[in-house]
């Protein structure tokens, strides 16, 4: 098995930035999930209820990032040295960074609402919820977990299914992977669950599947809305935590990791 890509997504929400190699760091991939868009009420906002967040197309720099949008003029953004405020990440209230007024007018215009983007320059300020990891392990603005692994030997059996519903196949970027892995069976990362992933030669858990919601209906290239991958994922691989596509990952070390990297399971 190898590691056939690679995905971080600076901006939670937001467009992704494919590499060929990457740090890992305790709380995932160097840069990934590192900003975070919130409304008004400091809370925050996702593609699950504002699908335009996906027009933000960041990029990294030495300084910061770039953003970039259809119809607007670049934008660069450098890391923020203001005091921290408190954002409210789902039901976690967490101190971060404003970007200042201009980054936020930026993004209010590009995505059709009010809006602030802040970033986090210490993930250790967040405290893992223990439903998610123990009190050692850290995330950023993920979710739950500091990485997400898909296969690809999955996704084609999800097409394979979506073609005999007479539906069109989906692209793997509808999951936001940040780890793909080529030459495994389909669905043989169900059974990695509990136990070690190595790529290259650094070390992850796996401590569990990942749920997939509404945000994997959305076409990440042109922000439309549709039924699948849920339907189908509802029909075949419906359980009772959910309807379950790709695993998530926890670093046990720092090191990097690289396309074309050997992936085995311990």
């Amino acid at each position: 098995m190898r590691l056939s890509y690679l995905a971080t997504y600076p901006i939670k929400s937001c467009y992704r930035v494919e590499a060929k190699s990457a740090e890992v760091e305790p709380w995932g991939l160097a840069g990934d999930r590192r900003w975070i868009v919130v409304d008004e009420a400091a809370k925050l906002i996702t593609q699950r209820d504002w699908p335009p967040l996906g027009r933000v197309r960041p990029r990294y720099n030495d300084f910061g990032l770039v953003l970039e949008a259809e119809g607007a003029e670049p934008l660069a953004v450098p890391y923020p040295s203001a005091e921290t405020s408190d954002i409210k990440h789902f039901h976690m209230w967490i101190a971060a960074t404003s970007a200042g007024d201009v980054a936020n007018r930026w993004v209010s215009q590009v995505i059709g609402r009010p809006a602030r983007l802040f970033h986090l320059d210490d993930p250790t300020r967040r405290v893992v919820d223990p439903e998610y990891g123990t009190p050692e392990d850290r995330v950023s603005f993920a979710d739950g977990y500091p990485l997400l692994l898909a296969n690809e030997a999955s996704l084609r059996a999800v097409n394979d299914w979506l073609a005999e519903d007479g539906d069109e196949p989906v692209a793997m970027t509808r999951f936001r992977p940040n780890v793909v892995v080529s030459g495994a069976p389909a669905w043989a990362e169900d059974d990695w669950i509990g136990r070690r992933v190595v790529i290259g030669e650094v070390s992850f858990r796996v401590p569990k599947a990942c749920e997939r919601c509404v945000l994997t209906t959305i076409d990440p290239e042109t922000g439309e809305k549709g039924r699948q991958p849920l339907r189908v994922l509802a029909k075949h691989r419906r359980f009772p935590s959910g309807l379950l596509f790709a695993v998530n990952l926890i670093p046990d070390m720092r090191g990097k990791i690289a396309i074309g990297d050997e992936i085995t399971v311990v």
